[in-house]
């Protein structure tokens, strides 16, 4: 080979070797220039803002299991937001959700109504929903033990009395179940200064229902004493069948949780005013009665025999309410 082209195949062996050197050290040495991160802030250091622990729809009676204080970023921070040292947290409790709020969303000022606030109530109601008073004793409202965001069932107690001797027949009847309480007398709050609830008896209770329930209730209340029940924060297995079995409650595909839970609570947050149940004096006691008195048979009238008390031959009874009408077959 000539030695010309022996150098020149030299001299690029040479400029190859320089160039991979010179890339290899570009790659190492060069490249990006690393980012310099920069050191997480002390969260003790941030503004604490108030969170909701879950979803808090419109008309929510807001509890202390329903918020939280959360290390938030300073230049995120709204001056509409709870901020914790700043904020007079026995003041939350009893308020009312004016605009949903979301899990884990920053609770605003404008979000809250306060209990006394203009449309404090109205806000407390669920849409086609009616706040109705209902006075009650002490007696007959768990001793003071019912507070606002309770749920209650509703018990109608009354006498009646037939066309009979004897005493009346005794009854008392469970009209509506599930009932909101939105306030006891002027107390919408159960905590007091203090934070912790207050046992106090009330003679007024404000209930929320429907216009139909609201209708029944105002009957109630010229037909006997009306008494309410507490009701268990458990869920009941027969309410959830009859719901199903009635189409009020639409049940969820299967393996869906979410579902079920939005279930659960449609069901949680629904009064009824089906399946009424009753008891009577005999169930009670054997000497009262199981039935409502009935009118006695007039002695003088016709197909009855003198002194006997009973009708002879065939005859026909007619009830009319709580009156029994004895009637001869053929007369007129």
């Amino acid at each position: 080979m000539e030695p010309k082209k022996i150098a020149l195949l030299a001299g690029a062996l040479i400029i190859a070797v320089a160039a991979a050197f010179l890339a290899r050290s570009m790659f190492m040495n060069g490249g990006s220039p690393e980012a310099s991160a920069n050191a997480m802030p002390d969260p003790s250091q941030m503004p604490h803002v108030l969170v909701a622990t879950k979803s808090l729809p419109v008309g929510t009676i807001v509890g202390p299991d329903a918020y939280r204080y959360q290390p938030w970023p300073k230049e995120l921070v709204e001056e509409a937001y709870y901020i914790q040292g700043k904020t007079d947290d026995g003041k939350l409790a009893g308020s009312v959700v004016r605009t949903a709020i979301a899990a884990g969303q920053p609770v605003t000022s404008g979000s809250l109504i306060q209990p006394g606030d203009r449309g404090f109530l109205a806000a407390a109601l669920g849409p086609g929903m009616r706040a109705v008073t209902v006075p009650v004793s002490v007696q007959s409202s768990v001793a003071g033990f019912i507070f606002p965001g309770d749920r209650v069932d509703l018990m109608l107690t009354q006498s009646v009395a037939g066309g009979g001797d004897g005493p009346p027949l005794k009854v008392s009847e469970t009209i509506l179940r599930n009932l909101r309480v939105l306030a006891t007398d002027q107390r919408t709050n159960a905590l007091g200064e203090d934070g912790k609830p207050v046992v106090q008896t009330f003679s007024n209770v404000t209930i929320e229902v429907t216009p139909r329930m609201a209708e029944r209730i105002q009957v109630a209340q010229t037909i006997g004493a009306i008494t309410l029940s507490l009701r268990s924060i458990a869920d009941n297995n027969q309410e959830l069948e009859e719901a199903l079995a009635s189409g009020e409650v639409q049940a969820p595909k299967a393996g869906d949780p979410n579902a079920e839970k939005t279930m659960l609570a449609a069901l949680a947050n629904h009064p009824s005013d089906r399946r009424a149940s009753y008891s009577t004096g005999a169930d009670v006691s054997r000497y009262q009665r199981s039935s409502v008195p009935a009118k006695p048979v007039d002695p003088n009238a016709p197909g009855v025999a003198a002194g006997s008390g009973a009708a002879t031959g065939p005859v026909v009874r007619i009830a009319r309410g709580a009156n029994v009408t004895t009637v001869p077959l053929g007369s007129k």
